[in-house]
């Protein structure tokens, strides 16, 4: 079968499409004739090298893909054979046309629901709920989201409303992001692309503050917002690196001003991240909440799919789609 192969850490060039043997489904283990894969931005920087890589190179790349389960392993129900299904992997093994997974990762896609759109809205989604949960929204809230139009910046804008925030700051780096957040129902967008942004959030606040604040850029201009928060009762919570550098906070920064930052990451919050899956497919096929898609490539193009994400060309989800 075709698949993609990082062939070592390094720029989207070491991953090379390649004919490599079909996996076999072991104990507990589907596999699933992949039509659409999930590329993340975690993954440029697995691949990368600024995240630890999931295996030792050369190994077939990729941690999502959904598609219809062709076969089972020992102690699988073979009722899921012909299933649709959105599955995650360790990190390794999706970018491929068979692709293995836990069956207990593999999450059915409803009826009416595309397999593109569930790739998109999947993980993104089921962080963004699994965020708002955590916010412990009240109703009446001041929220910022950070990278507003795509990826779980998009999710939050759509949903936060929802969960009981009354005003959406939002963040963009672009002129046709920044309208796509406003779409999504953003009062407020903010380009994130000017080094002094956090100043542009205190002009458009006013007399008011941020209750909640989703952190996805990191670097200093987390503690820059610090101040525009709602004393004793403001809340942060650091889920992404789009600066490639953690949040610049430490304890002694939030102590004086009465705020919590809640890290969100680690197996607990993976894991219910996975439990929320379900619900948010089903709100995509629904239509509740819109999928957001940027580009369908070939699964020869993942190096070109990766440069676009870390070029922020992107608008959305890109999927590798082994048919196309």
């Amino acid at each position: 079968m075709r698949a993609i192969v990082m062939t070592s850490v390094g720029g989207p060039e070491v991953l090379v499409e390649r004919d490599v043997p079909a996996p076999q489904p072991g104990v507990g283990e589907v596999v699933i004739r992949a039509e659409a894969i999930g590329v993340h931005f975690a993954e440029t920087q697995l691949r990368s090298g600024i995240f630890p890589s999931p295996a030792v190179p050369p190994f077939v790349f990729g941690g999502e893909a959904a598609g219809t389960v062709v076969e089972v392993g020992a102690g699988v129900d073979r009722g899921m054979i012909g299933a649709r299904v959105i599955a995650t992997t360790d990190g390794t093994g999706a970018y491929a046309e068979r692709v293995v997974a836990a069956a207990a990762a593999a999450v059915r896609v409803p009826e009416g629901l595309s397999l593109t759109d569930a790739v998109a809205v999947a993980v993104p989604g089921a962080v963004a709920l699994t965020l708002l949960r955590a916010a412990d929204l009240r109703g009446g809230e001041v929220v910022l989201v950070e990278a507003a139009a795509t990826g779980v910046g998009a999710y939050l804008t759509q949903l936060a409303g929802e969960f009981g925030a009354a005003r959406i700051l939002a963040t963009a780096g672009a002129a046709d992001k920044r309208d796509r957040a406003r779409s999504f129902g953003a009062d407020d967008v903010i380009d994130h692309s000017d080094p002094e942004w956090p100043g542009r959030v205190r002009d458009v606040l006013g007399d008011a503050t941020i209750d909640v604040a989703f952190e996805s850029i990191g670097g200093e201009s987390a503690a820059q917002l610090l101040d525009l928060m709602t004393p004793l009762a403001g809340r942060m919570l650091f889920y992404g690196l789009l600066s490639g550098r953690p949040a610049a906070i430490g304890s002694a920064d939030l102590m004086p001003r009465g705020l919590t930052l809640t890290g969100c990451g680690g197996p607990a919050w993976l894991g219910r991240v996975a439990a929320a899956r379900t619900e948010i497919l089903e709100r995509a096929a629904a239509g509740t909440v819109t999928p957001v898609v940027d580009s369908i490539l070939p699964l020869g193009d993942a190096a070109l799919a990766h440069e676009k994400i870390e070029k922020r060309a992107a608008t959305g989800k890109v999927i590798l789609a082994p048919t196309v």
